[in-house]
């Protein structure tokens, strides 16, 4: 049994300290991998509580078939797909104005405004499977296995994400 797994079992005995623990270790990467999806940090945030709330109420219903990030990783994704799909019947998400800056609440995104930009530019699925596998540190196995798509898939999508990189940073 991993650290995960332990803190994650002691998660599910409703170990307020535990999950504390599990809140700091993964809410960075829950907040980007929202970010990435819903390109708004205001629903991001959103995205990253309800991820949050979901994971204390399912740890019990862990099975380890993933690592834990992966599992994670992927709450975050429906969640961040969910509130999408609210939007396009009609529930209309909270405006943001336009011209407030990207907040970043953990410090960790200072990227190169280049890169940010030619990254915004990829379609959705390509940016999806970049993040997770660059920025995430998940195998391409990982990212096919949450994503539900083949391995073979993930790496042509990566494969013409960085071609589509390479033009836009050219």
């Amino acid at each position: 049994m991993t650290g995960d797994d332990r803190l994650l079992a002691r998660v599910a005995k409703q170990d307020r300290d535990a999950f504390q623990l599990l809140y700091e270790r993964y809410a960075d990467s829950v907040y980007r991998f929202a970010l990435s999806i819903l390109r708004a940090p205001h629903l991001a945030e959103d995205v990253l509580q309800e991820t949050m709330m979901a994971v204390w109420k399912g740890a019990g219903k862990f099975r380890g078939r993933s690592k834990l990030k992966t599992w994670i990783l992927g709450i975050t994704r429906n969640q961040a797909y969910n509130l999408l799909r609210g939007e396009k019947k009609g529930k209309r998400l909270p405006e943001q104005d336009a011209s407030a800056a990207v907040s970043d609440p953990t410090g960790s995104m200072h990227r190169d405004l280049a890169v940010q930009e030619a990254l915004e530019a990829l379609p959705e699925q390509q940016r999806e499977v970049m993040h997770l596998v660059f920025y995430e540190n998940l195998t391409v196995r990982e990212a096919a296995g949450l994503l539900g798509i083949p391995t073979g898939t993930v790496k042509s999508r990566m494969h013409h994400a960085r071609l589509n990189l390479a033009k836009e940073l050219a």
